[in-house]
């Protein structure tokens, strides 16, 4: 079925590469510090340790969850290790932020990382006053997207009718749980390096390039939607 965003009452978005394109390239600055981490942890060079790292991450969704799964590191500290990075190379965006405001509903930011991290990005790309609610890795309770638990979690917490929502994220894969719980989804195809991996073409009803373009077509469709009453 074609996207319905008349059906929407709680907008659910992803934060990194779905918010902010990977030009960014904050994930340039990660990777370093998760290479110098795992190389430190496990006494190898930085070439093995960034293997390590990828094969984590692609296996259990985030590296942290394979270090934890395997080497039962403290995750805080893993966190508040690669996560301290210089978030000025983002700028205030004007033009999404006005767009999620003017969404009918809640909005709410689902992400891999912590809420610490999250709230330094949104802070930097001046969208913090869009989200009323954040659900991240403390709250998943290191079980990270795309994992079932991670889903049921949030829905819990927040009270959300699947039916009645949407998930946008860059990482085709964790479209599926959201599509299989009822959800409505769209994919952002950013090209990043992992964002096709796990692709199912039939758990995701919009591909968009453009998170701003994208709003602005759904606030189009709304405005042209029949009122009730």
């Amino acid at each position: 079925m074609p996207f319905d965003p008349t059906r929407v009452d709680c907008w659910i978005f992803d934060l990194d590469y779905t918010l902010y394109p990977p030009s960014a390239n904050l994930f340039s600055q990660i990777d370093v510090l998760m290479g110098r981490f795992i190389a430190e942890l496990l006494g190898c060079d930085l070439a093995e340790a960034r293997r390590v790292q990828k094969m984590y991450f692609h296996d259990h969704g985030t590296t942290l969850a394979g270090l934890m799964h395997y080497h039962a590191i403290n995750p805080r500290e893993f966190l508040a290790y690669v996560h301290n990075i210089d978030v000025s190379v983002l700028s205030g965006v004007p033009r999404l932020a006005d767009r999620l405001l003017a969404l009918p509903g809640r909005r709410l930011l689902f992400t891999n990382g912590d809420v610490d991290y999250a709230t330094r990005v949104l802070d930097a790309l001046d969208l913090a006053d869009c989200f009323e609610g954040m659900w991240d890795i403390h709250a998943m309770n290191y079980r990270p997207k795309p994992e079932a638990d991670a889903y049921a979690g949030m829905i819990a917490a927040f009270g959300i009718d699947p039916a009645r929502a949407v998930f946008v994220e860059d990482s085709a894969r964790n479209l599926t749980p959201a599509k299989h719980l009822g959800m409505q989804t769209v994919w952002i195809d950013v090209g990043s390096e992992w964002g096709h991996r796990a692709k199912d073409d039939s758990a995701i009803d919009v591909r968009i390039t453009d998170m701003a373009d994208w709003l602005d077509n759904v606030l189009a469709e709304l405005a042209q939607a029949p009122r009730l009453g």
